[in-house]
């Protein structure tokens, strides 16, 4: 198991009486790529927020790289880099000015850290180019070089692809995957799009209302997502026998409720369920099932995805 960096327990944070976190358990670990998924509300950018220090719990606990204490969190925060939003960039300033401005400000040491950054966002030849005249996707990349000013070993990213392009988007995915893997910081990116987290998470934590409904491996929902021939009978163990002994059947599994998932036979399920009923399983229901990241996140919100 890798080295857990980043955790939280039983985070909570209301406003009133309404939770937008509600007893969060959340683990990143060294080297992962964490996709937070969550429709918008769900409490996203609020768990960025309280990780930052932008907003206090309510109540809960965090722990970053060990230290859990108010001094000890102050500390392990300097290790972090964060873009929950666009900063506030001077419109009449270039990137590089910008970057220093910060720098300063930050007491960040060493002037040659904008120029390494800039290079390192793909910004180095925007040149004279004042920030008012950034396409939204140059905006969103001097947004991410502002977050790794500070060389940080983690980055927190709400929402980064919001609004960008194809282009845009396929950009600022090659820079956050060099990211991990040349310079292996860890990266934690929230977002709606499932559709381009699936190119890019290691791993995955589900929100809904506030709560975490479920955190896993991208290894694991592929496998959970893979094709396959759902069965539900009246007897699963005496179904498993039938499939081991009579079919030759081994790459399945058994799920609570009687329910059994065939990974083998797909272009022949009326083989597998002819063998079934005439060993006296009666079979109550069969469907073939091929889910995306999409559709796994609405069976566990308990959506319905039309069209």
């Amino acid at each position: 198991m890798s080295e857990p960096i980043v955790v939280t327990r039983a985070l909570t944070k209301k406003y009133g009486a309404a939770a937008a976190v509600e007893d969060v358990d959340l683990c990143l670990e060294k080297g992962q790529i964490y996709g937070l998924v969550g429709r918008n509300g769900a409490g996203k950018t609020t768990i960025i927020r309280m990780l930052t220090a932008q907003t206090l719990p309510t109540s809960g606990e965090i722990e970053l790289f060990g230290e859990t204490t108010p001094q000890g969190l102050s500390t392990a925060r300097a290790r972090i880099g964060a873009m929950v939003e666009i900063p506030s960039f001077y419109p009449y300033l270039t990137a590089a000015e910008n970057l220093e401005y910060y720098r300063r400000q930050r007491g960040i040491p060493g002037p040659g850290c904008v120029e390494q950054v800039l290079e390192q966002v793909g910004l180095q030849d925007a040149g004279k180019k004042k920030f008012k005249q950034f396409s939204l996707g140059m905006k969103q990349r001097l947004g991410l070089g502002l977050a790794l000013m500070n060389h940080p070993d983690v980055l927190l990213l709400d929402e980064p692809i919001n609004g960008l392009d194809p282009e845009g988007i396929v950009e600022f995915r090659n820079l956050l995957l060099d990211l991990n893997r040349q310079r292996e910081t860890t990266i934690l990116i929230s977002s709606h799009i499932l559709s381009e987290l699936s190119n890019i998470a290691t791993h995955y934590g589900f929100l809904d209302g506030g709560r975490m409904l479920e955190q896993v491996s991208a290894a694991r929902l592929r496998e959970k997502c893979r094709a396959c021939l759902q069965l539900t009978v009246d007897d699963a163990a005496r179904a498993a026998l039938v499939l081991e002994q009579e079919l030759g059947i081994r790459d399945y599994e058994v799920l609570p409720g009687n329910l059994l998932r065939l990974y083998d036979r797909l272009d022949r399920p009326q083989t597998v369920t002819a063998a079934l009923m005439g060993a006296g399983v009666a079979l109550i229901g069969a469907e073939n099932k091929n889910a995306n990241l999409e559709d796994y996140f609405l069976g566990l919100i308990g959506g319905v995805r039309h069209g």
